[in-house]
C-alpha cells in the first residue's frame, strides 16, 4: 500500500485482484470474530503451503472489506448488512486451507481501475465526514461511484487511532 496523507483524497488505478473472501449478513462488529480468524487461517495456511511447496512468496497484507455502505443500508437495521471481506492471494490461487467450516472462505476475482480513496485516522464510528468528504471530491472532480464501499483496515480495530482507506471504484461522468 503506497503512503497517503490523511484526510486528503485521491485519485489512483488499482489493478485487479484475486481474493480470499468470506461472505457475511449481519452487524459487521459481530460477525468480524468469526471473519478475521477464518480469512487469516486461509492467507497464512496458503502461505506457508506454497513455501513449502517451493511455490510463489507472497505477504498477507491488509484485510479489506466491501459492501458496508451501499444505498439503503442506512434504513436497514446493521444485522441485514451485508458484505465480502477479502484478503489479497497470489494470482492463480484456486482455492485456500479452511480452517472452520462454519466460516467458508471462497476466492474470487476483485476488479478496480480507477478509484477514489481516503485514508481515516479515527474510530469506525467516525467515519461518515470522511466519506462525505470522498464522495464530494469524487463529484467535484467529475466521476461517479461505479463499485461498492470498500475498506482497507491499515491497523488493529482495537488501535488507539484505527486507520482504514475508503475506497470506491469510479469512472468519468458522461456529460
Amino acid at each position: 500500500m503506497k503512503k497517503m496523507k490523511p484526510f486528503v483524497p485521491e485519485l489512483s488505478e488499482m489493478p485487479a485482484a484475486t481474493m480470499a473472501v468470506v461472505h457475511t449478513v449481519g452487524d459487521p462488529t459481530k460477525v468480524a470474530p468469526d471473519v478475521f480468524p477464518a480469512l487469516y487461517g486461509a492467507g497464512y495456511g496458503l502461505k506457508f503451503a506454497l513455501k513449502k511447496a517451493g511455490g510463489p512468496e507472497f505477504k498477507v497484507t491488509a484485510p479489506r472489506g466491501r459492501g458496508f455502505s451501499t444505498p439503503g443500508r442506512e434504513v436497514r437495521p446493521r444485522d441485514q448488512w451485508a458484505a465480502a471481506w477479502g484478503l489479497e492471494v497470489p494470482e492463480g490461487t484456486r482455492e485456500v486451507p479452511q480452517k472452520d467450516p462454519k466460516t467458508p472462505v471462497v476466492i474470487e476475482r476483485w476488479e478496480y481501475g480507477t478509484v477514489a480513496e481516503v485514508l481515516h485516522v479515527g474510530t469506525y464510528a467516525d467515519e461518515g465526514p470522511t466519506i462525505q468528504l470522498l464522495h464530494d471530491f469524487i463529484a467535484a472532480n467529475g466521476y461517479e461511484i461505479v463499485g461498492d464501499h470498500e475498506e482497507e483496515y491499515q491497523s488493529r480495530p482495537d488501535a488507539t487511532s484505527p486507520k482504514t482507506v475508503i475506497r470506491y471504484r469510479v469512472r468519468k461522468r458522461e456529460g
